[in-house]
């Protein structure tokens, strides 16, 4: 997977984790993301089983204080900072360049069950 693609998919997983641990209900966060990059519009599905899918890959994503750290299942955790606000959210830090926003334009659909929702790395793993 390329690192573009990768952080593409992690941008859209986090947001969801960072509302759940900071107990709101609204917004909510599960749905379909679009996010405009300099390939074209790209399609992030975010699911309520703390899974991220974009294509056939997914993300597994937790919150740590004010930080949303995902994984790709490698055993490496990624770390963005993020602001929502309605049905847009925006990623900044880790390795982005700039902060990129999203925009939901629908609900999510089910997971299928042939993809498997990443192990996370042990609780003792650092993030990159």
């Amino acid at each position: 997977m390329t690192g573009g693609l990768r952080t593409l998919l992690l941008l859209v997983a986090l947001p969801a984790a960072a509302v759940a641990a900071q107990g709101r209900t609204t917004p909510r966060l599960e749905g379909k993301w679009e996010a405009h990059t300099d390939d074209g519009p790209r399609l992030i599905m975010v699911r309520s089983d703390s899974s991220a899918q974009f294509g056939d890959q997914v993300a597994r994503w937790r919150v740590v204080g004010d930080s949303v750290w995902f994984t790709m299942g490698d055993g490496v955790w990624n770390v963005y900072g993020l602001k929502v606000q309605g049905d847009k959210l925006t990623i900044s830090g880790g390795d982005l360049d700039k902060p990129v926003t999203l925009r939901r334009v629908g609900p999510p659909t089910a997971r299928p069950d042939t993809l498997h929702v990443p192990e996370p790395p042990p609780g003792t793993a650092r993030a990159w």
